[in-house]
């Protein structure tokens, strides 16, 4: 859902799939030995945007910063949409975020480079602060596709815990470890999902055998941390 946040929030600090699951962290941004015996990486250090850069830039604008361990979209006029330098096929992604009331954002898939804008291509699981949009696409749906009756999140200005598995055999979103729903990508199902809506414009939309991770950044204030992945066999 692309609306601009009608306010803005002090962002501090606060402090999933069955197996495999990400183990509970110790110190945000980091990787138990556990995690890091099961494959798992960062994609954020906590200390620094490496690896991140703007949608067809090589830098970062000054609406996203780092402040308090968390990757920051402090002003969505001057932010814009980010990617991960690193490409990615099937994987297991673990990321806690944080909105402003009012506010939304997203975090998609397989994003290509080229295109006019990041949602061209790669699919959106929806992150928003659903007591503001109260109907339609809400925090934890995959934009348009894939939506639940069951609402797991917690309120504004709380920390969420999403779940992406985007694998071969199957993908699904969990919410704070609630499971949302699951679909196969590239299945003829998903084909018809996509055929239905305002996706099927264009053509790379959901198709790419690999793409970025990208952050939504231009519609309200949000944090996120905690950003880790762990690639799944049968990747390219």
């Amino acid at each position: 859902m692309r609306m601009l946040a009608s306010s803005l929030f002090v962002l501090a600090l606060s402090g999933g799939f069955s197996a495999p699951l990400a183990p509970a962290p110790g110190a945000d941004n980091s990787l138990s030995a556990a995690e890091k015996r099961d494959g798992w990486r960062l994609l954020f250090d906590g200390k620094t945007t490496k690896g991140w850069r703007n949608f067809k830039s090589t830098t970062i604008s000054n609406g996203w910063r780092i402040q308090d361990g968390e990757l920051q979209c402090w002003d969505p006029h001057n932010a814009g949409d980010i990617v991960t330098d690193e490409k990615f096929d099937w994987f297991e992604l673990s990321i806690d975020y944080k909105v402003a009331k009012g506010s939304n954002s997203g975090i998609m898939f397989r994003v290509a480079d080229d295109g006019e804008a990041t949602w061209h291509s790669g699919p959106e699981v929806q992150i928003l602060d659903n007591a503001a949009f109260k109907r339609g696409q809400l925090a934890g749906h995959l934009y348009e596709l894939y939506n639940t009756e069951t609402d797991a999140t917690k309120p504004a200005e709380e920390w969420n815990h999403l779940d992406i598995r985007v694998g071969p055999d199957f993908c699904e979103t969990k919410m704070n470890g609630v499971s949302y729903y699951k679909f196969v990508l590239g299945s003829d199902e998903f084909k018809a999902r996509v055929a239905k809506s305002k996706f099927s414009q264009f053509e790379k939309f959901g198709t790419l055998p690999r793409g970025s991770i990208a952050i939504q950044g231009d519609h309200g204030v949000v944090a996120f941390r905690n950003i880790k992945i762990r690639p799944l066999k049968g990747g390219r």
